[in-house]
């Protein structure tokens, strides 16, 4: 029988047990801080109806050319999720009795079939928080601060940049691009840093814009404003950006009042490819700039659960943050002082004397310990080196005499320590 050539399907992953550790480190310490923060768990389906994830209020078209879709035995007309937000929506939409504020969180796996790169996969994880029922700015403000303590007690040095999308579409308005082009601009204008001024000038001269929306939008891109008095002067002239002004100055007054504007950067060209975002939008990058790639995003959608209802041209004031679990373990892998914590408190090493050795590891399970005993029949010293490299904390060695004493020393692998424990 000839040997079939196993590998797994483009852009998707195996965890072995090291990198699996991490990994779940980091999940357990979001969502430990997802609870601190008050967010309720919910969990939605990876299988949903195409015409869902499709719909207006969705993604938008960028994102739909990344969806897997399917069909099942009766026909219908199914997808994959590529994120965890329009499912979210959907379930406010289906569930009327919800009492607002809604916060809730969600940690699940979503599929898109998108180029592959560093820390970019077509499966991965999202671990997310959304809000719902608050019109202020306080919602972001929370969302920042949760991000940076999360990050914070993963030793990870971000800085999270921030814009308005209302803001950025006033300023296309008032250059001159009509709507139906604002989207395409809009997205050349998120791919800036990573393309470059000349690739994004020509990116722009293929839109069809007029000369002098051309002209303007270049000398916007070249001003490169830091400050948001920049756009004080334009405020008269369109009312979307005298709305994104006033959001970001209320939120850039809660960061400095929470003492977290030093890591926070306002970059005015940051768009997020998602149609469904209608205000303050921002991603997480690393500090250092060792990740191309952001490590968490999000912001303000107001139409996305409305829509879904029906509820033509009404709105639910819903603003929320999504990490990237994947990215985020890319990024710690990186970091040559990041081990995953051990799997065990102790290893028991029988020296045939298996059944008292699962007596003694299941009275030590009972008081809340993780237990290991050694099955693999080798000797004691490559059992104490296996202890060793495993970074297990504590050892002890079960053979006649210790049954005969019925007690046995337990090792301190980190001291070297010896105590006796007795058997029950």
């Amino acid at each position: 029988m000839r040997k079939m050539d196993y590998q797994n399907v483009r852009g998707t992953a195996d965890y072995l047990p090291e990198a699996e550790g991490i990994r779940r480190k980091v999940r357990n310490t979001l969502e430990d801080v997802f609870i601190q923060y008050g967010c309720k768990p919910l969990e939605t389906p990876i299988l949903n109806y195409s015409d869902l994830l499709a719909s207006k209020y969705g993604g938008g078209a960028e994102i739909l050319k990344e969806m897997y879709v399917l069909s099942d035995r009766g026909g219908r007309d199914l997808a994959l999720r590529y994120d965890l937000t329009i499912p979210y929506a959907k379930v406010v939409a289906m569930n009327p009795t919800l009492k607002m504020p809604f916060k809730r969180y969600e940690i699940g796996k979503v599929f898109r079939d998108g180029p592959i790169k560093k820390g970019r996969m077509r499966e991965f994880t999202q671990c997310d928080v959304d809000v719902t029922g608050v019109d202020s700015c306080v919602a972001e403000a929370e969302l920042i601060m949760m991000a940076l303590d999360a990050f914070d007690r993963l030793e990870m040095e971000v800085i999270i940049q921030y814009n308005n999308r209302k803001l950025l579409a006033g300023m296309l308005e008032s250059f001159g691009i009509p709507p139906e082009k604002s989207g395409e601009v809009i997205l050349v204008l998120d791919k800036l840093e990573k393309i470059g001024l000349e690739a994004c000038e020509e990116e722009l001269k293929k839109k069809g814009l007029s000369v002098v929306a051309l002209k303007e939008t270049k000398q916007f891109i070249l001003d490169s404003p830091t400050c948001l008095e920049y756009f004080s002067p334009y405020i008269e002239k369109n009312t979307l950006i005298s709305e994104g002004l006033a959001e970001l100055r209320e939120l850039v007054q809660l960061l400095e009042g929470l003492g977290l504007k030093a890591q926070c950067q306002f970059n005015p060209y940051l768009a997020r490819g998602l149609d469904i975002y209608t205000g303050t939008i921002y991603e997480l990058f690393m500090k250092d700039g060792s990740l191309g790639s952001s490590i968490g995003s999000g912001g303000r959608y107001h139409n996305a659960i409305a829509g879904l209802k029906g509820e033509e041209g009404g709105s639910y004031s819903t603003v929320g943050i999504s990490f990237g679990l994947d990215v985020i373990l890319t990024a710690l892998l990186e970091k040559e002082e990041t081990s995953p914590e051990p799997w065990v408190d102790y290893l028991i090493i029988p020296v045939q004397e298996m059944e008292h050795s699962f007596r003694m590891a299941r009275v030590l399970r009972q008081e809340g310990n993780r237990v290991e005993v050694d099955m693999s029949g080798r000797s004691i010293r490559k059992s104490m080196d296996y202890a060793r490299k495993a970074g297990i904390p504590f050892v002890a060695v079960i053979g006649e005499r210790e049954v005969s004493n019925r007690s046995c020393m337990v090792k301190d692998m980190m001291t070297g320590n010896e105590s006796e424990w007795v058997f029950r």
